[in-house]
C-alpha cells in the first residue's frame, strides 16, 4: 500500500494520502486548500489518479482542499449524511464503504466533536478525525458538539478496536504523528475519566479560544459544492419534474453514475443503465458506449447520481466528447425523490 501522512503547519492538520498501488486509483483525507498543488505534485510522482477526497468532518480550522482538488482532478467528494456542507458527491453512513482500487475503508460515524464527525477504517489503522486525537480530543464546544456523543464514539466504538490498530488524527499540535488505540488507552490523559458524567464535565470546562479561522473557514467549507447553476445556464440540466415527463421514451438513455452500493442502498431509476462515474472517460470518446448511444442509435444521454455533482461533471466532459444533447438531472437521485420520482432496484436499458 502507499500511504502517505502530509502535515499543515498554519492549522496544525494531517492529510492522508492512499492507494494500493503505484499507477492505480488513490484517495485522500482531510485535504487543505493551500496544500492542493503540493498533494498533485505528489499524485502525479507517484503516478496515481486522485479519484476521491474525504473530509472527516465540517472543519473549523481551515478551508477544505476539497472543492479545488474536485475541480482540478473530478475525483469524487465524500462526507458524511449529516453534514451540512451543500454539495458533495458522496454521503456516507455509518457501515458504508469507502472504496477504491485495492482498497476499502469503513465508515464509522463517530460523533461528538461535531454532529458530522467520522472516522475511516482500515484493517490495521483508522482515521480518527478530530474525534481522537494523539493524548486528547477534540472540543466539543461549537457545530452541534457534544461530549456525551463522544464519549460514546470513544468509548463504545474506537476503544473497541483492537489494541494494535494504528491511530492518525486529523490534527496534532505536539509533533506526534501515530498513536495505536492501546496506547491511547493507557496514556491519553482525556480517557482517564470514570463515566461519561465526568468527560461531560471535563469537555464543558476546557475554555477555550475558538478557532482563528473558524468565522471563514467554516462559512466557506460549507459552499464547497461545484456550482451546477453554470452548467443549467448552458442549457444541460433538467429538474426532476422535467426528468420525469421523458421516463419510457425510447431516445432517452438513463446513466446512473453512482457505485453499485449506492444503488442498492438508495434504489434506481427504472429503465437507467449503470455507468460508475469513474468508468467515464473511457465511454463518452468514439468507441464508448455512450459514445455509440448517443451518435449511432441517436439517444439523448441524460446523467443522473446522488446530488448533482458526479452527473455536472459528466455533462461537461460529454460535452467535451461531442455529445451535443447529453444533459443530468439536476440535484441527482436526491432531487428525484424528493419530486416523488419512482424507484426500483435494478438499472437497465
Amino acid at each position: 500500500m502507499i500511504f502517505r501522512q502530509l502535515f499543515d503547519s498554519t492549522s496544525g492538520t494531517y492529510t492522508y494520502l492512499l492507494a494500493s498501488r503505484a499507477g492505480g486509483e488513490a484517495l485522500i483525507i482531510d485535504p487543505v486548500l493551500e496544500k492542493v498543488e503540493r498533494y498533485l505534485q505528489l499524485v502525479r510522482e507517484l503516478d496515481l489518479k486522485l479519484v476521491k477526497a474525504v473530509d472527516t468532518h465540517l472543519h473549523a480550522d481551515h478551508i477544505t482542499g476539497l472543492g479545488a482538488l474536485r475541480d482540478r482532478t473530478h475525483c469524487i467528494t465524500v462526507m458524511g449524511e449529516q453534514t451540512h456542507a451543500d454539495v458533495v458527491s458522496m454521503r456516507v453512513t455509518e457501515g458504508d464503504r469507502v472504496e477504491i482500487e485495492g482498497l476499502r475503508l469503513d465508515v464509522l460515524y463517530t460523533p461528538g466533536h461535531t454532529d458530522d464527525s467520522y472516522s475511516f477504517l482500515l484493517p490495521d489503522r483508522v482515521f480518527t478525525g478530530d474525534t481522537l486525537l494523539i493524548r486528547g480530543t477534540g472540543r466539543t464546544d461549537f457545530q452541534n458538539g457534544d461530549p456525551r456523543a463522544q464519549y460514546d464514539s470513544i468509548f463504545n466504538k474506537l476503544l473497541k478496536l483492537p489494541e494494535a490498530t494504528l491511530v492518525y488524527p486529523a490534527h496534532d499540535y505536539k509533533g506526534d504523528t501515530v498513536s495505536t488505540i492501546g496506547e491511547e488507552k493507557l496514556f491519553n490523559p482525556r480517557l482517564k475519566v470514570k463515566s461519561m458524567d465526568e468527560y461531560a464535565a471535563l469537555m464543558n470546562n476546557l475554555k477555550l479560544p475558538n478557532p482563528k479561522m473558524m468565522d471563514v473557514a467554516v462559512p466557506a467549507n460549507i459552499r464547497v459544492g461545484l456550482h451546477q447553476e453554470e452548467v443549467a445556464r448552458k442549457g444541460w440540466a433538467l429538474s426532476a419534474a422535467e426528468a420525469l415527463t421523458l421516463r419510457g421514451r425510447s431516445d432517452i438513455a438513463l446513466i446512473d453514475l453512482r457505485e453499485k452500493a449506492e444503488r442498492e442502498k438508495h434504489g434506481v431509476i427504472a429503465g437507467s443503465l449503470h455507468l460508475p462515474y469513474p468508468q467515464l472517460p473511457t465511454e463518452v470518446g468514439p468507441g464508448g458506449i455512450l459514445h455509440e448511444l448517443a451518435t449511432l442509435s441517436g439517444k439523448r444521454i441524460i446523467f443522473y447520481c446522488a446530488f448533482g455533482e458526479r452527473s455536472a461533471m459528466a455533462v461537461q466532459a460529454a460535452q467535451d466528447a461531442g455529445l451535443k444533447t447529453a444533459c443530468h438531472i439536476a440535484g441527482g437521485i436526491d432531487a428525484w425523490k424528493k419530486a416523488n420520482g419512482p424507484l426500483g432496484s435494478q438499472g437497465l436499458l
